[in-house]
C-alpha cells in the first residue's frame, strides 16, 4: 500500500482493519510511535479521565467550561458514534478528514507488518500528533478501556479524573471489581492530583493508598466536593467555590454526580494557575451537549437515544426514565454487544417496556436479536426480534401514538446507527 497523499477514505480503511489484531494492553507500540515523531505529546496540557460510566459526559462538561473561558481545547473520546473524525475535536469540531489521512499516512508509514499496533494504540497517537500541531491549549483525554495499560497513558495530566468503576471487560481487566479499579488506578501519576467520584469503601481505600505511593493528593466527590440534586438544578459545595441552583445541560439525575466531578476538576486546574469565571462556569454546565446521551430526537412521540451499554448505566437510565418523563407506552428498542451481561442489561431495562423490539446495529461485535430475545423471554417479555435496526425503528414508529415513548439504547453503536436514521444530513457516516 503506497502511503503518501493517502486518501481518508484509504487511511481509515486500513485502520480498522488494524482491528483484526484485536485488544492488546501496553503503552511501548504508542510510545514509540510517538517517539519517530519527536514526542509532540511532551510538554502539553492534558486532561486524563478514565470510569466505568460518565467519562464522556465528565469531559463533555469539562470542554464546555473551558471553551467559555476562551481556551482552544482538543478533546479526544472513543468510540466515535457516526464518523471516525468525532474523535479528535478542537474547540467542538471535528477533525478536518484531509488533516486525519495526512497523520495517519505519516503514521502507516512506521508500522512493520510483523509487528503493527492496535488499531486504539495507532489512533491515539495521531490524536496527540493533531493536537500538538494544532497548538492547543489543553486537551482532554479519555481512556479506551482500564487506564495501567491504556494508550492514552502515556502522557502526564495536569489533573487526573476516575468517574466510578462498576464491572465492564473482565476478560481484559480482570473480574473483580478491585482488579478493574487498579487498572483504572492506574492512570494516577507521581504527584498528580487524582479526583473521583466513586463510592465504594475498598475502592477508595486503594486509590487512597496508591495516591500516598505516587505522593498525589486524592479529592473525593461526596467527602471533599459536596453537591445536592433540586430537580433538573444542583447546588455545588466545592474546594473553594460554591454554586447555587445551577443548571446542566445534559439530561439525566445522575448527570448532576458527573457535574460535580467536572466542577472539582476545574476548581484543580484552577490551583495550577487557570482561571475560569462564575459565568463561565455556569453558562458551560448549562449549554454542554453530548450526542447519544439521553438524546432527544422527538417530541410526539418522545423518541429518546442513549448509549448505556453496562447494568449500571441501563439501571441509571431507567431511574431518569422513570421519574423524568411522562409517556403513556414504553417502545423499547434495543441492540446491545455480544460480549456485554446481556441478562443483567435487559433485567435493568425491560419491566418498563410495554413492548420491546430485539435488534442490531451494523457492527460486527453486536450480538443477535436471536439471542437477545431469549434473554428477554427469560425475564417475560417476549417482543419482537428484528434483524436490521432500521427496519426495528420504522416499525417502533409504526406502533407509537404521539403520547408514547420510544427509548432507544444497549449501545453507543446501536445509537449513532439510529442518529444516522433520525438525521441523515447531521450524521452523514463515513463512506467506507
Amino acid at each position: 500500500m503506497k502511503h503518501n497523499n493517502l486518501s481518508y477514505k484509504k487511511a481509515i480503511q486500513y485502520l480498522y482493519s488494524l482491528q483484526k489484531y484485536g485488544i492488546k494492553f501496553g503503552l511501548s507500540k504508542t510510545a514509540n510511535l510517538l517517539k519517530a515523531f519527536d514526542n509532540p505529546h511532551r510538554g502539553q496540557k492534558y486532561i486524563h479521565i478514565a470510569g466505568t460510566n460518565g467519562k464522556g459526559s465528565v469531559a463533555a462538561m469539562m470542554e464546555s467550561i473551558l471553551l467559555k473561558s476562551g481556551l482552544r481545547v482538543g478533546f479526544y473520546s472513543s468510540p466515535h458514534l457516526v464518523r471516525f473524525t468525532e474523535r479528535f475535536r478542537i474547540n467542538g469540531e471535528e477533525a478536518a478528514p484531509e488533516k486525519v489521512a495526512a497523520i495517519a499516512g505519516d503514521l502507516i508509514k512506521l508500522i512493520r507488518p510483523g509487528h503493527p499496533p492496535t488499531f486504539f494504540e495507532v489512533v491515539t497517537a495521531m490524536a496527540l500528533i493533531y493536537f500538538a500541531r494544532e497548538n492547543v491549549d489543553i486537551c482532554i483525554m479519555e481512556v479506551g478501556m482500564g487506564g495501567r495499560l491504556d494508550a492514552t497513558n502515556v502522557i502526564r495530566p495536569l489533573v487526573s479524573v476516575i468517574t466510578n468503576i462498576s464491572l465492564e471487560h473482565q476478560f481484559f481487566l480482570g473480574p473483580r471489581l478491585l482488579d478493574i479499579a487498579k487498572e483504572k488506578g492506574g492512570i494516577i501519576k507521581k504527584g498528580v492530583d487524582l479526583v473521583t467520584a466513586v463510592d465504594q469503601p475498598p475502592i477508595i481505600r486503594l486509590f487512597e493508598s496508591i495516591c500516598e505511593k505516587k505522593k498525589a493528593s486524592i479529592w473525593r466527590v461526596g467527602k471533599d466536593v459536596r453537591y445536592r440534586s433540586q430537580g433538573p438544578r444542583f447546588s455545588y459545595y466545592g474546594l473553594g467555590r460554591d454554586f447555587k441552583g445551577v443548571e446542566v445541560g445534559l439530561k439525566g439525575r445522575f448527570q448532576t454526580r458527573n457535574a460535580a466531578l467536572s466542577l472539582a476538576a476545574i476548581e484543580l486546574l484552577e490551583r495550577k494557575g487557570y482561571a475560569f469565571s462564575s459565568h463561565d462556569i455556569v453558562e458551560g454546565l448549562k449549554e454542554t451537549k453530548w450526542p447519544g446521551r439521553m438524546h432527544v430526537v422527538s417530541q410526539k412521540p418522545l423518541i429518546i437515544l442513549d448509549g448505556a451499554h453496562n447494568p449500571k448505566a441501563i439501571r441509571e437510565l431507567a431511574h431518569s426514565i422513570g421519574s423524568e418523563f411522562s409517556y403513556r407506552r414504553l417502545i423499547l428498542v434495543i441492540g446491545v454487544m455480544d460480549d456485554k451481561d446481556i441478562g443483567k442489561i435487559l433485567k435493568g431495562i425491560l419491566p418498563m417496556a410495554d413492548y420491546v423490539f430485539y435488534t442490531r446495529p451494523e457492527y460486527y461485535r453486536a450480538a443477535s436479536p436471536e439471542r437477545l430475545m431469549k434473554e428477554g423471554l427469560t425475564l417475560g417479555n417476549q417482543g419482537s426480534r428484528v434483524p436490521k435496526l432500521c427496519d426495528a425503528l420504522d416499525m417502533a414508529r409504526d406502533m407509537a401514538d404521539p403520547t408514547d415513548m420510544i427509548l432507544v439504547t444497549g449501545s453507543l453503536f446501536t445509537v449513532g446507527e439510529a442518529m444516522t436514521y433520525f438525521d441523515p444530513e447531521k450524521y452523514r457516516p463515513d463512506d467506507i
